[in-house]
């Protein structure tokens, strides 16, 4: 499955680079994001690395999920997509 980086989590006075908003293609409700939840997700950079992180929970009732990933994804990754396992 394919997905895309919408955002990094964040509130009003700060943002959190460890943990990113994605949108998986094919999932548009809670009931189907649910079942991604423990799902590897990998990013691949533009100089070829990847990194690595996993899907701990929802993120509103649209079907985005929020990915945690030990090293923080920099900013060039929003917009891009990520594969989830």
């Amino acid at each position: 499955m394919e997905g895309l980086v919408l955002s990094y989590r964040r509130g009003k006075h700060r943002q959190n680079t460890s943990q990113m908003i994605l949108k998986v293609s094919g999932v548009t409700d809670k009931e189907k994001a649910f079942k991604l939840i423990n799902k590897k997700v990998t990013w691949k950079s533009p100089a070829g690395k990847e990194l690595t992180g996993e899907i701990k929970a929802l993120h509103g009732n649209k079907g985005t999920v929020r990915a945690y990933f030990p090293i923080g994804l920099p900013g060039q990754s929003i917009g891009t997509k990520v594969k989830v396992e």
